[in-house]
């Protein structure tokens, strides 16, 4: 038997192609069962999505868990902790930028300075132009004696804490004593200036003064409670109780102005707790003496037993003149001039003229 090509080509090019398109339709039917069933498990209509890329796919049931809550917080349980982080402050979840600023931590003047010695609460920190202002600031109202009497400081003083505490020392420690020595004891305080954002004596360009930096106070007296008031400057007050005054702010004050140091603090006590190398202090003040009184401007009335007082000798008179002619010729009025009369023709009248400057 031979075979060969050509015959085999004649013999099965029908039968090929037949078999080849029955195999190509078998397929294409077998694809599209397939993707109808496809579509049909997924309840969705998408015969053409070979590929499954537009539909989603089907989820599992999710089971869901219950969780149970916590139970209701009790009448009487106690306060939450102030400490405590809450959603609405800031905590470990939040970054630290939405957390407010850390508190300013408490000086230790303030911690020592509390109602039993001065009413006095803290203010803000002043900024003001060039070096004025301060930190740990109060306003100075009252001091609480030990008596628990309350000294009242008019106006009330703006000034650092460590200066408020010492007036508060000074007026505890050194004149109730001297009060009680009067026969009475403190009720007020002149505070004649505390803080002000100036110079020295209030000179244009001159050093920042102490009360710039709310560290001076200037005090012109102290009132008792009987109604009576030292002056510290006033002389007709005793030179024993101005002294009194003087050596106590000189020992607890680094600097002391008063009458003598100039003229700006003639009529009242400038203190402050300025720092200076080596503790330098200064201390100028003056306890000037009572002023003499003055004369009286009338001399005293001549006593009746005074001697009589010398006359001098009048003139020599001439024979033939009366001793008193001339009492009675200066006494006589002076005879009027006639008009025309010889001699005593008036002059004519000129004008004046305006003198040359």
């Amino acid at each position: 038997m031979s075979f060969s090509l050509p015959d085999f080509r004649r013999k099965w090019s029908c039968r090929g192609y037949m078999s080849a398109g029955a195999a190509m339709v078998t397929a294409a039917l077998g694809l599209s069962l397939l993707l109808a069933e496809r579509a049909e498990a997924r309840k969705y209509p998408a015969p053409l999505d070979i590929f499954g890329l537009g539909t989603p796919r089907p989820r599992a049931a999710a089971h869901t868990a219950r969780i149970p809550l916590p139970r209701p917080r009790p009448d009487e349980a106690p306060p939450e902790a102030e400490g405590k982080s809450s959603p609405d402050k800031p905590g470990a979840d939040k970054p630290a930028e939405a957390a407010s600023p850390p508190q300013k931590p408490v000086s230790a003047c303030r911690l020592a300075l509390t109602e039993e010695i001065a009413i006095a609460p803290s203010i803000a920190d002043i900024r003001g132009p060039g070096a004025c202002g301060g930190e740990d600031l109060v306003r100075l109202e009252a001091i609480v004696l030990p008596d628990k009497r309350k000294v009242t400081v008019k106006p009330a003083a703006i000034l650092r804490c460590t200066m408020a505490s010492a007036i508060a020392d000074w007026l505890r420690k050194d004149m109730v004593p001297l009060a009680t020595s009067l026969g009475s004891t403190i009720g007020e305080l002149d505070n004649f200036d505390s803080f002000e954002c100036r110079g020295r004596n209030r000179v244009a360009g001159a050093l920042l003064s102490e009360h710039g930096k709310a560290n001076a106070l200037d005090v012109r007296g102290i009132k008792l409670a009987n109604g009576q008031s030292i002056g510290l400057t006033d002389r007709t007050m005793p030179r024993e109780v101005r002294e009194r005054v003087l050596h106590s702010v000189c020992t607890r004050f680094s600097t002391v102005l008063g009458p003598g140091s100039d003229w700006y603090h003639e009529d009242h006590i400038h203190l402050d707790l300025a720092q200076r190398r080596n503790d330098y202090r200064i201390c100028q003040w003056n306890v000037w003496d009572p002023l003499p009184q003055i004369a009286p401007l009338l001399p005293a009335e001549r006593p009746e037993e005074a001697p009589p007082r010398e006359v001098a000798a009048r003139p020599e008179t001439k024979p033939g003149e009366k001793e008193g002619a001339d009492d009675e010729a200066e006494k006589a009025p002076a005879p009027a001039e006639k008009p025309g009369a010889e001699g005593s023709k008036s002059q004519p009248h000129r004008p004046a003229t305006k003198k040359r400057r």
